[in-house]
């Protein structure tokens, strides 16, 4: 039992990282204001407190709806690696080699001009709390060709442990949505500042997917070499005893 939730605790910080980069990737992070703009035709009229309230609730709704998507992958993929998992160092190889020439993709190294190409949809839901939720939904089928490089490694460490079940990796892609979906969240409580900073780092996009890339090729080497579960048991000695299952 122990073993298994110092699995999930070595894998979340990961997952964690790799929601982030993803928001931060060339092709999310230039939505940023067509999103806000969106979230205003939600808030409508209203202002002061109200106003920020309803902001906020629309970009829950929002990350709720990528969210479910991710989560379905997360349930597949590791009820996959269950299944399979007498064959998990296979399945190491495997994800590991793809999350290797991932990274190198998101590092610019070998240019993959096909895999950032999102499949956008004409459809735009009405500015409401569930067209926030359906613009989610949107955004996960329609960017997910984009930020594939980091979702390919988490659903792959969702699938190569040998502990690994459908609800673990459903863990791991719920704690992607979080580093995906808080910057959208703050984002909403403050517009104004992120479209600043989101300028800013979108003339650093070379640098952030260089470092992205390096993150992925560190993450697929450990798969590949097998020095994955040496982190899981380092992290296990780190834990308490009375560490809960996940």
């Amino acid at each position: 039992m122990i073993g298994l939730a110092s699995s999930f605790f070595a894998a979340a910080p990961v997952a964690f990282a790799a929601g982030l980069i993803s928001f931060l990737s060339p092709c999310v992070l230039p939505l940023l204001p067509g999103y806000l703009g969106f979230l205003g035709g939600v808030l409508g009229q209203e202002s002061g407190h109200r106003h920020r309230g309803r902001a906020v609730l629309g970009s829950l709704f929002f990350v709720l709806g990528f969210s479910v998507f991710f989560l379905t992958l997360g349930y597949l993929f590791g009820g996959f690696g269950h299944l399979l998992r007498s064959h998990h160092r296979i399945l190491e190889l495997v994800f590991g080699s793809v999350t290797i020439a991932m990274g190198l993709m998101f590092s610019g190294v070998v240019p993959m001009r096909w895999l950032q190409r999102e499949r956008r949809s004409h459809f735009l839901p009405r500015a409401t709390l569930l067209g926030a939720f359906l613009l989610g939904l949107l955004f996960a089928l329609g960017w997910t060709p984009c930020i594939g490089p980091t979702l390919a490694a988490i659903m792959g460490l969702a699938a190569t442990d040998t502990s690994t079940t459908a609800w673990r990796g459903t863990g791991l892609a719920l704690v992607y949505c979080l580093g995906l979906g808080i910057p959208f969240v703050v984002a909403a409580m403050a517009s104004e500042w992120a479209l600043s900073v989101s300028s800013a780092l979108r003339r650093r996009a070379r640098a952030i997917g260089l470092v992205g890339g390096v993150f992925l090729i560190l993450l697929g080497l450990l798969q590949v070499l097998g020095w994955w579960p040496t982190v899981i048991h380092w992290v296990q000695d780190l834990l308490p005893t009375t560490s809960l299952p996940l």
